[in-house]
């Protein structure tokens, strides 16, 4: 049986400090590491990040953390990619024209700077704020989750993955992919740790997931 705490990797481009912040406020034990084999001894694995598609794949190649992701996925160790983390997850950035994990089909766009909001403003790019979730596929991630819910984004590029494989979407100058994954695999485009209780709950939800406490449906086992 895994041991009971998330691994956050570590590969010098990502905000791993909020994330582990985050979870300990929760009360959830975790780990910032590059260790491979942590990694595969953890109940659940975070790959954060912020900064660059280019500097953060040579990076990952560097240390065979890219090797490392692709094996504990493999063995379904629960995986949440978070904002640059997400984007990795697919197999081809615009973002220094960079050929990235293909963990899942897809590939990740800048936004159009043309792109207008309902009002016919032109949209600021990088998008950066507080927005809502349309969940269009249930999940596990999203137990408690509703409508109302704001979460914290800052990017300028978005994930396209195949459509069978979005699970929300979110509105900048149009609908865009929020979150995408199946059960037990999920990107998040936004910053859980950075968008406060939803994104706390959102935080719980995997770390109840990874220890089995949540099934597929969203219904706790264990309470949450």
């Amino acid at each position: 049986m895994p041991n009971s705490f998330l691994a956050i990797i570590d590969y010098k481009a990502g905000n791993q400090t909020s994330v582990r912040r985050a979870l300990r406020h929760l009360s959830i034990p975790a780990e910032v590491t590059a260790d491979p084999g942590m990694l595969r001894e953890a109940s659940g694995v975070v790959f954060p990040g912020v900064g660059a598609a280019g500097q953060a794949m040579a990076q990952l190649r560097e240390t065979g953390l890219d090797r490392a992701i692709s094996d504990i996925i493999g063995r379904g160790v629960p995986f949440l990619g978070i904002c640059l983390g997400c984007q990795i997850m697919l197999g081809h950035s615009e973002e220094n024209d960079t050929e990235t994990l293909g963990v899942l089909p897809g590939r990740v766009i800048r936004f159009d700077r043309e792109s207008t909001d309902e009002l016919g403003v032109p949209i600021r790019v990088p998008h950066m704020g507080w927005n809502s979730l349309k969940i269009e596929k249930g999940s596990a991630l999203f137990a408690g989750i509703g409508p109302k819910d704001q979460f914290y984004f800052v990017h300028s590029y978005y994930p396209v993955p195949e459509p069978a494989a979005v699970l929300s979407t979110t509105y900048h100058g149009g609908p865009f992919c929020s979150a995408f994954g199946r059960e037990g695999l999920w990107a998040v485009q936004f910053h859980p740790e950075k968008s406060a209780g939803p994104g706390l709950r959102m935080l719980r939800n995997f770390h109840d997931y990874s220890l089995g406490r949540l099934s597929p449906q969203g219904d706790a086992k264990g309470g949450l």
